[in-house]
Formats: structure tokens, C-alpha cells, sequence
């Protein structure tokens, strides 16, 4: 199978061990509104860069680790602080994945890494310029933990079942249950052989996606009542306000918008599915489908200042709620030509 590994892969993997090697303290983090992807390719790093002899430490970012994801393997030791709580002196490395832009390690305000903290970025999203010291970045891969699967092969670290476990979860989830673009035969090969390491998978994915709480349900019976189609009944997208998340009762731990747009994505008449949600005034999270290769969500994303992939993607706009709805389908008239 390491023939199959990405040229790119082969040849950042020296540099990227050599500077680990060099390390007395690794830091990782998992990007706002975490997805299993983040999650799971920061813990699979902390256990590869332990089998390293090199102290790591996980920290869980601007967002909360959901509930649904706190069985995989490492979750309970992740530290509960952002970026700006932490004492940066204890790290002489950071290593960022799964984030295509600074602001996906904080939204809080603008990211300056202290020196001599080196900087390393391991991702698979294409809009991502390269902002650290050593940059590795593979849009070919659907997901960052196949990414890390083929560092770690080039670096000959043992598959742990703790490793196998979150770099399956991560590639499963990244992959919509290995139904997007980009999924491709080594990534199915590449899941086989980790589901021969950790053969409780199904375990697994069934904690995870069986664990949504009533204000989930909720979120998604307001989301799926207040649906707008645009772009000539091409793009169907739910507009969720403060004021109905309060008249429900939703809590803002179960506001994941991320959980709305694959349920509208299913609708055959839709390019582009998503959902717009006004989770404070002037505070708007945005998740985008499609399912056609015409109609690229990342290009949308980015142009609202967020990223991610040509299947899914997202973004957060800092403004007036229907100020944002209109800039969403003025974005999507200019880019998809409607």
C-alpha cells in the first residue's frame, strides 16, 4: 500500500518527523464547531508523536468536544481551554490540522504564534495558502486522518487500536459514510486495514450517531420548518433565527448546523442544500452541501470568508441575519452563473 502514498506525503514526511524529533513539547487543537475529523486526527497525532518520545497535549479550541465523541480513544484527556488560555512557553511546537485558515484554530481574535514556537500545518482542504513554518497540504485526500495514516506509515508507527480507531472515525465521518467526491479506492483500502486493527467499529460509529439529545430533534424539526429555495429551485436552504431557537428551548450546545444540510442534501431537486443559523445577534453559522459537480460549496464558503470542501463546507458571517441571506444567494448568483 505505500506505493499508493502521495508523492507530496513521501516527501514532507522526513521533514515533518525530523522537526518532531527535535521537540520537547507538541501542541494540538480541534477547530471551532469540531468535527470528527478534527477531533479524531489530533488525538491519532498526540498517540503517534507519544510512540515518538515527545510529550503532547490536546486542546479542545473554541467549541465544546460534543458528547457524541467523547468515546473515542484519548477524548477525556483533551484540555478544556482555547488558544488564549493556554501558557504557549511549555510548547516549542504546534501542530495544526484539519484547518484550513488561522481563524479555524480561533475565532476569537487574530492568531500570532509566539517564537520560537515552531508552526506545522498537516490538512486536506484546498482553499488552505500554507500559513505555518512547514506546510503539508493533499486536497486529493478526502479527509486529514487519511493523511495521517500515510505520515504514519512513512514514519513506521505501530496502529495502535487507539490510533486506528480515531483515524476510521475521522476518515468515515469526513467522507459521509464514504459517499462523497474524493472518496476513492485506497481510501476504502486504507479503512480496511484499520477496521482489522479495531474490528469494534460498527460500535464505534453506532456511539456516535445514536447519541443525539432532544434538542437535537428540536433543531431539526425548527430547521426543516423554515426552508427557502433559491437559484431557480436548485438550492434549498433552512434559515434558522435566535428568536426560534429561544421560543423552542434549544440549548446552544445542540445549535450544529453541520447536522442540518446532509438531511436537506437528500432532496433530488437540490444542487446546493444548506442551512443559515442566527446563533447570537449578529453572529450567523452557515453549513453547505451539494451533491453536484457543478455547483463546488467550498468556492461559496470561501468567498464568505470560510472553506472546506467541494461537497461540504462552511463559513460564519458577523452581521444582521438577513444581511447575511442576501449575501449568501448574491455569492451564489455570481459564482454558479444563476
Amino acid at each position: 500500500m505505500s506505493s499508493e502514498i502521495s508523492p507530496l506525503i513521501c516527501e514532507k514526511a522526513p521533514v515533518i518527523l525530523a522537526e518532531i524529533k527535535k521537540a520537547k513539547s507538541v501542541l494540538l487543537h480541534c477547530h471551532p464547531s469540531p468535527d470528527p475529523d478534527s477531533v479524531g486526527s489530533a488525538l491519532a497525532m498526540k498517540f503517534a508523536v507519544e510512540q515518538l518520545g515527545v510529550k503532547a497535549t490536546v486542546f479542545k479550541g473554541d467549541s465544546e468536544i460534543p458528547d457524541a465523541f467523547m468515546h473515542f480513544p484519548g477524548a477525556r484527556d483533551i484540555v478544556q481551554k482555547n488558544f488564549f488560555e493556554l501558557d504557549l512557553a511549555e510548547f516549542d511546537l504546534f501542530i495544526i490540522q484539519d484547518s484550513g485558515s488561522k481563524e479555524m484554530i480561533s475565532r476569537f481574535k487574530p492568531i500570532e504564534f509566539p517564537l520560537p514556537m515552531r508552526t506545522i500545518v498537516i490538512d486536506h482542504h484546498a482553499s488552505n495558502q500554507g500559513y505555518g513554518d512547514i506546510n503539508l497540504v493533499e486536497p486529493t485526500y478526502p479527509a486529514a486522518c487519511q493523511v495521517l495514516h500515510d505520515l504514519f506509515m512513512e514514519w513506521q508507527i505501530k496502529l495502535t487500536p487507539e490510533i486506528a480507531a480515531n483515524l476510521f472515525i475521522g476518515m468515515y465521518t469526513d467522507t459521509g459514510g464514504f459517499k462523497y467526491r474524493g472518496t476513492t479506492a485506497r481510501t476504502f483500502a486504507v479503512a480496511a486495514e484499520l477496521t482489522k486493527i479495531v474490528p469494534s467499529f460498527p460500535k464505534l460509529i453506532s456511539d456516535m450517531e445514536n447519541s443525539r439529545t432532544p434538542g437535537d430533534l428540536a433543531l431539526q424539526a425548527l430547521a426543516l420548518s423554515n426552508i427557502e429555495t433559491f437559484l431557480n429551485g436548485k438550492c434549498g436552504l433552512s434559515i434558522v433565527t435566535l428568536a426560534g431557537l429561544k421560543e423552542k428551548n434549544i440549548p446552544m450546545s445542540d445549535v450544529h448546523a453541520g447536522m442540518i444540510s446532509p438531511i436537506l442534501q437528500s432532496v433530488k431537486e437540490w444542487s446546493i442544500a444548506g442551512v443559515i443559523i442566527e446563533v447570537a445577534p449578529g453572529n450567523i453559522k452557515m453549513s453547505f452541501r451539494s451533491k453536484d459537480a457543478d455547483y463546488d460549496v467550498s468556492k461559496l464558503a470561501v468567498a464568505l470568508g470560510g472553506g472546506g470542501h467541494k461537497d461540504a463546507a462552511g463559513a460564519v458571517l458577523m452581521m444582521p441575519l438577513e444581511d447575511a441571506k442576501k449575501l449568501v444567494v448574491q455569492k451564489m448568483e455570481e459564482l454558479y452563473n444563476l
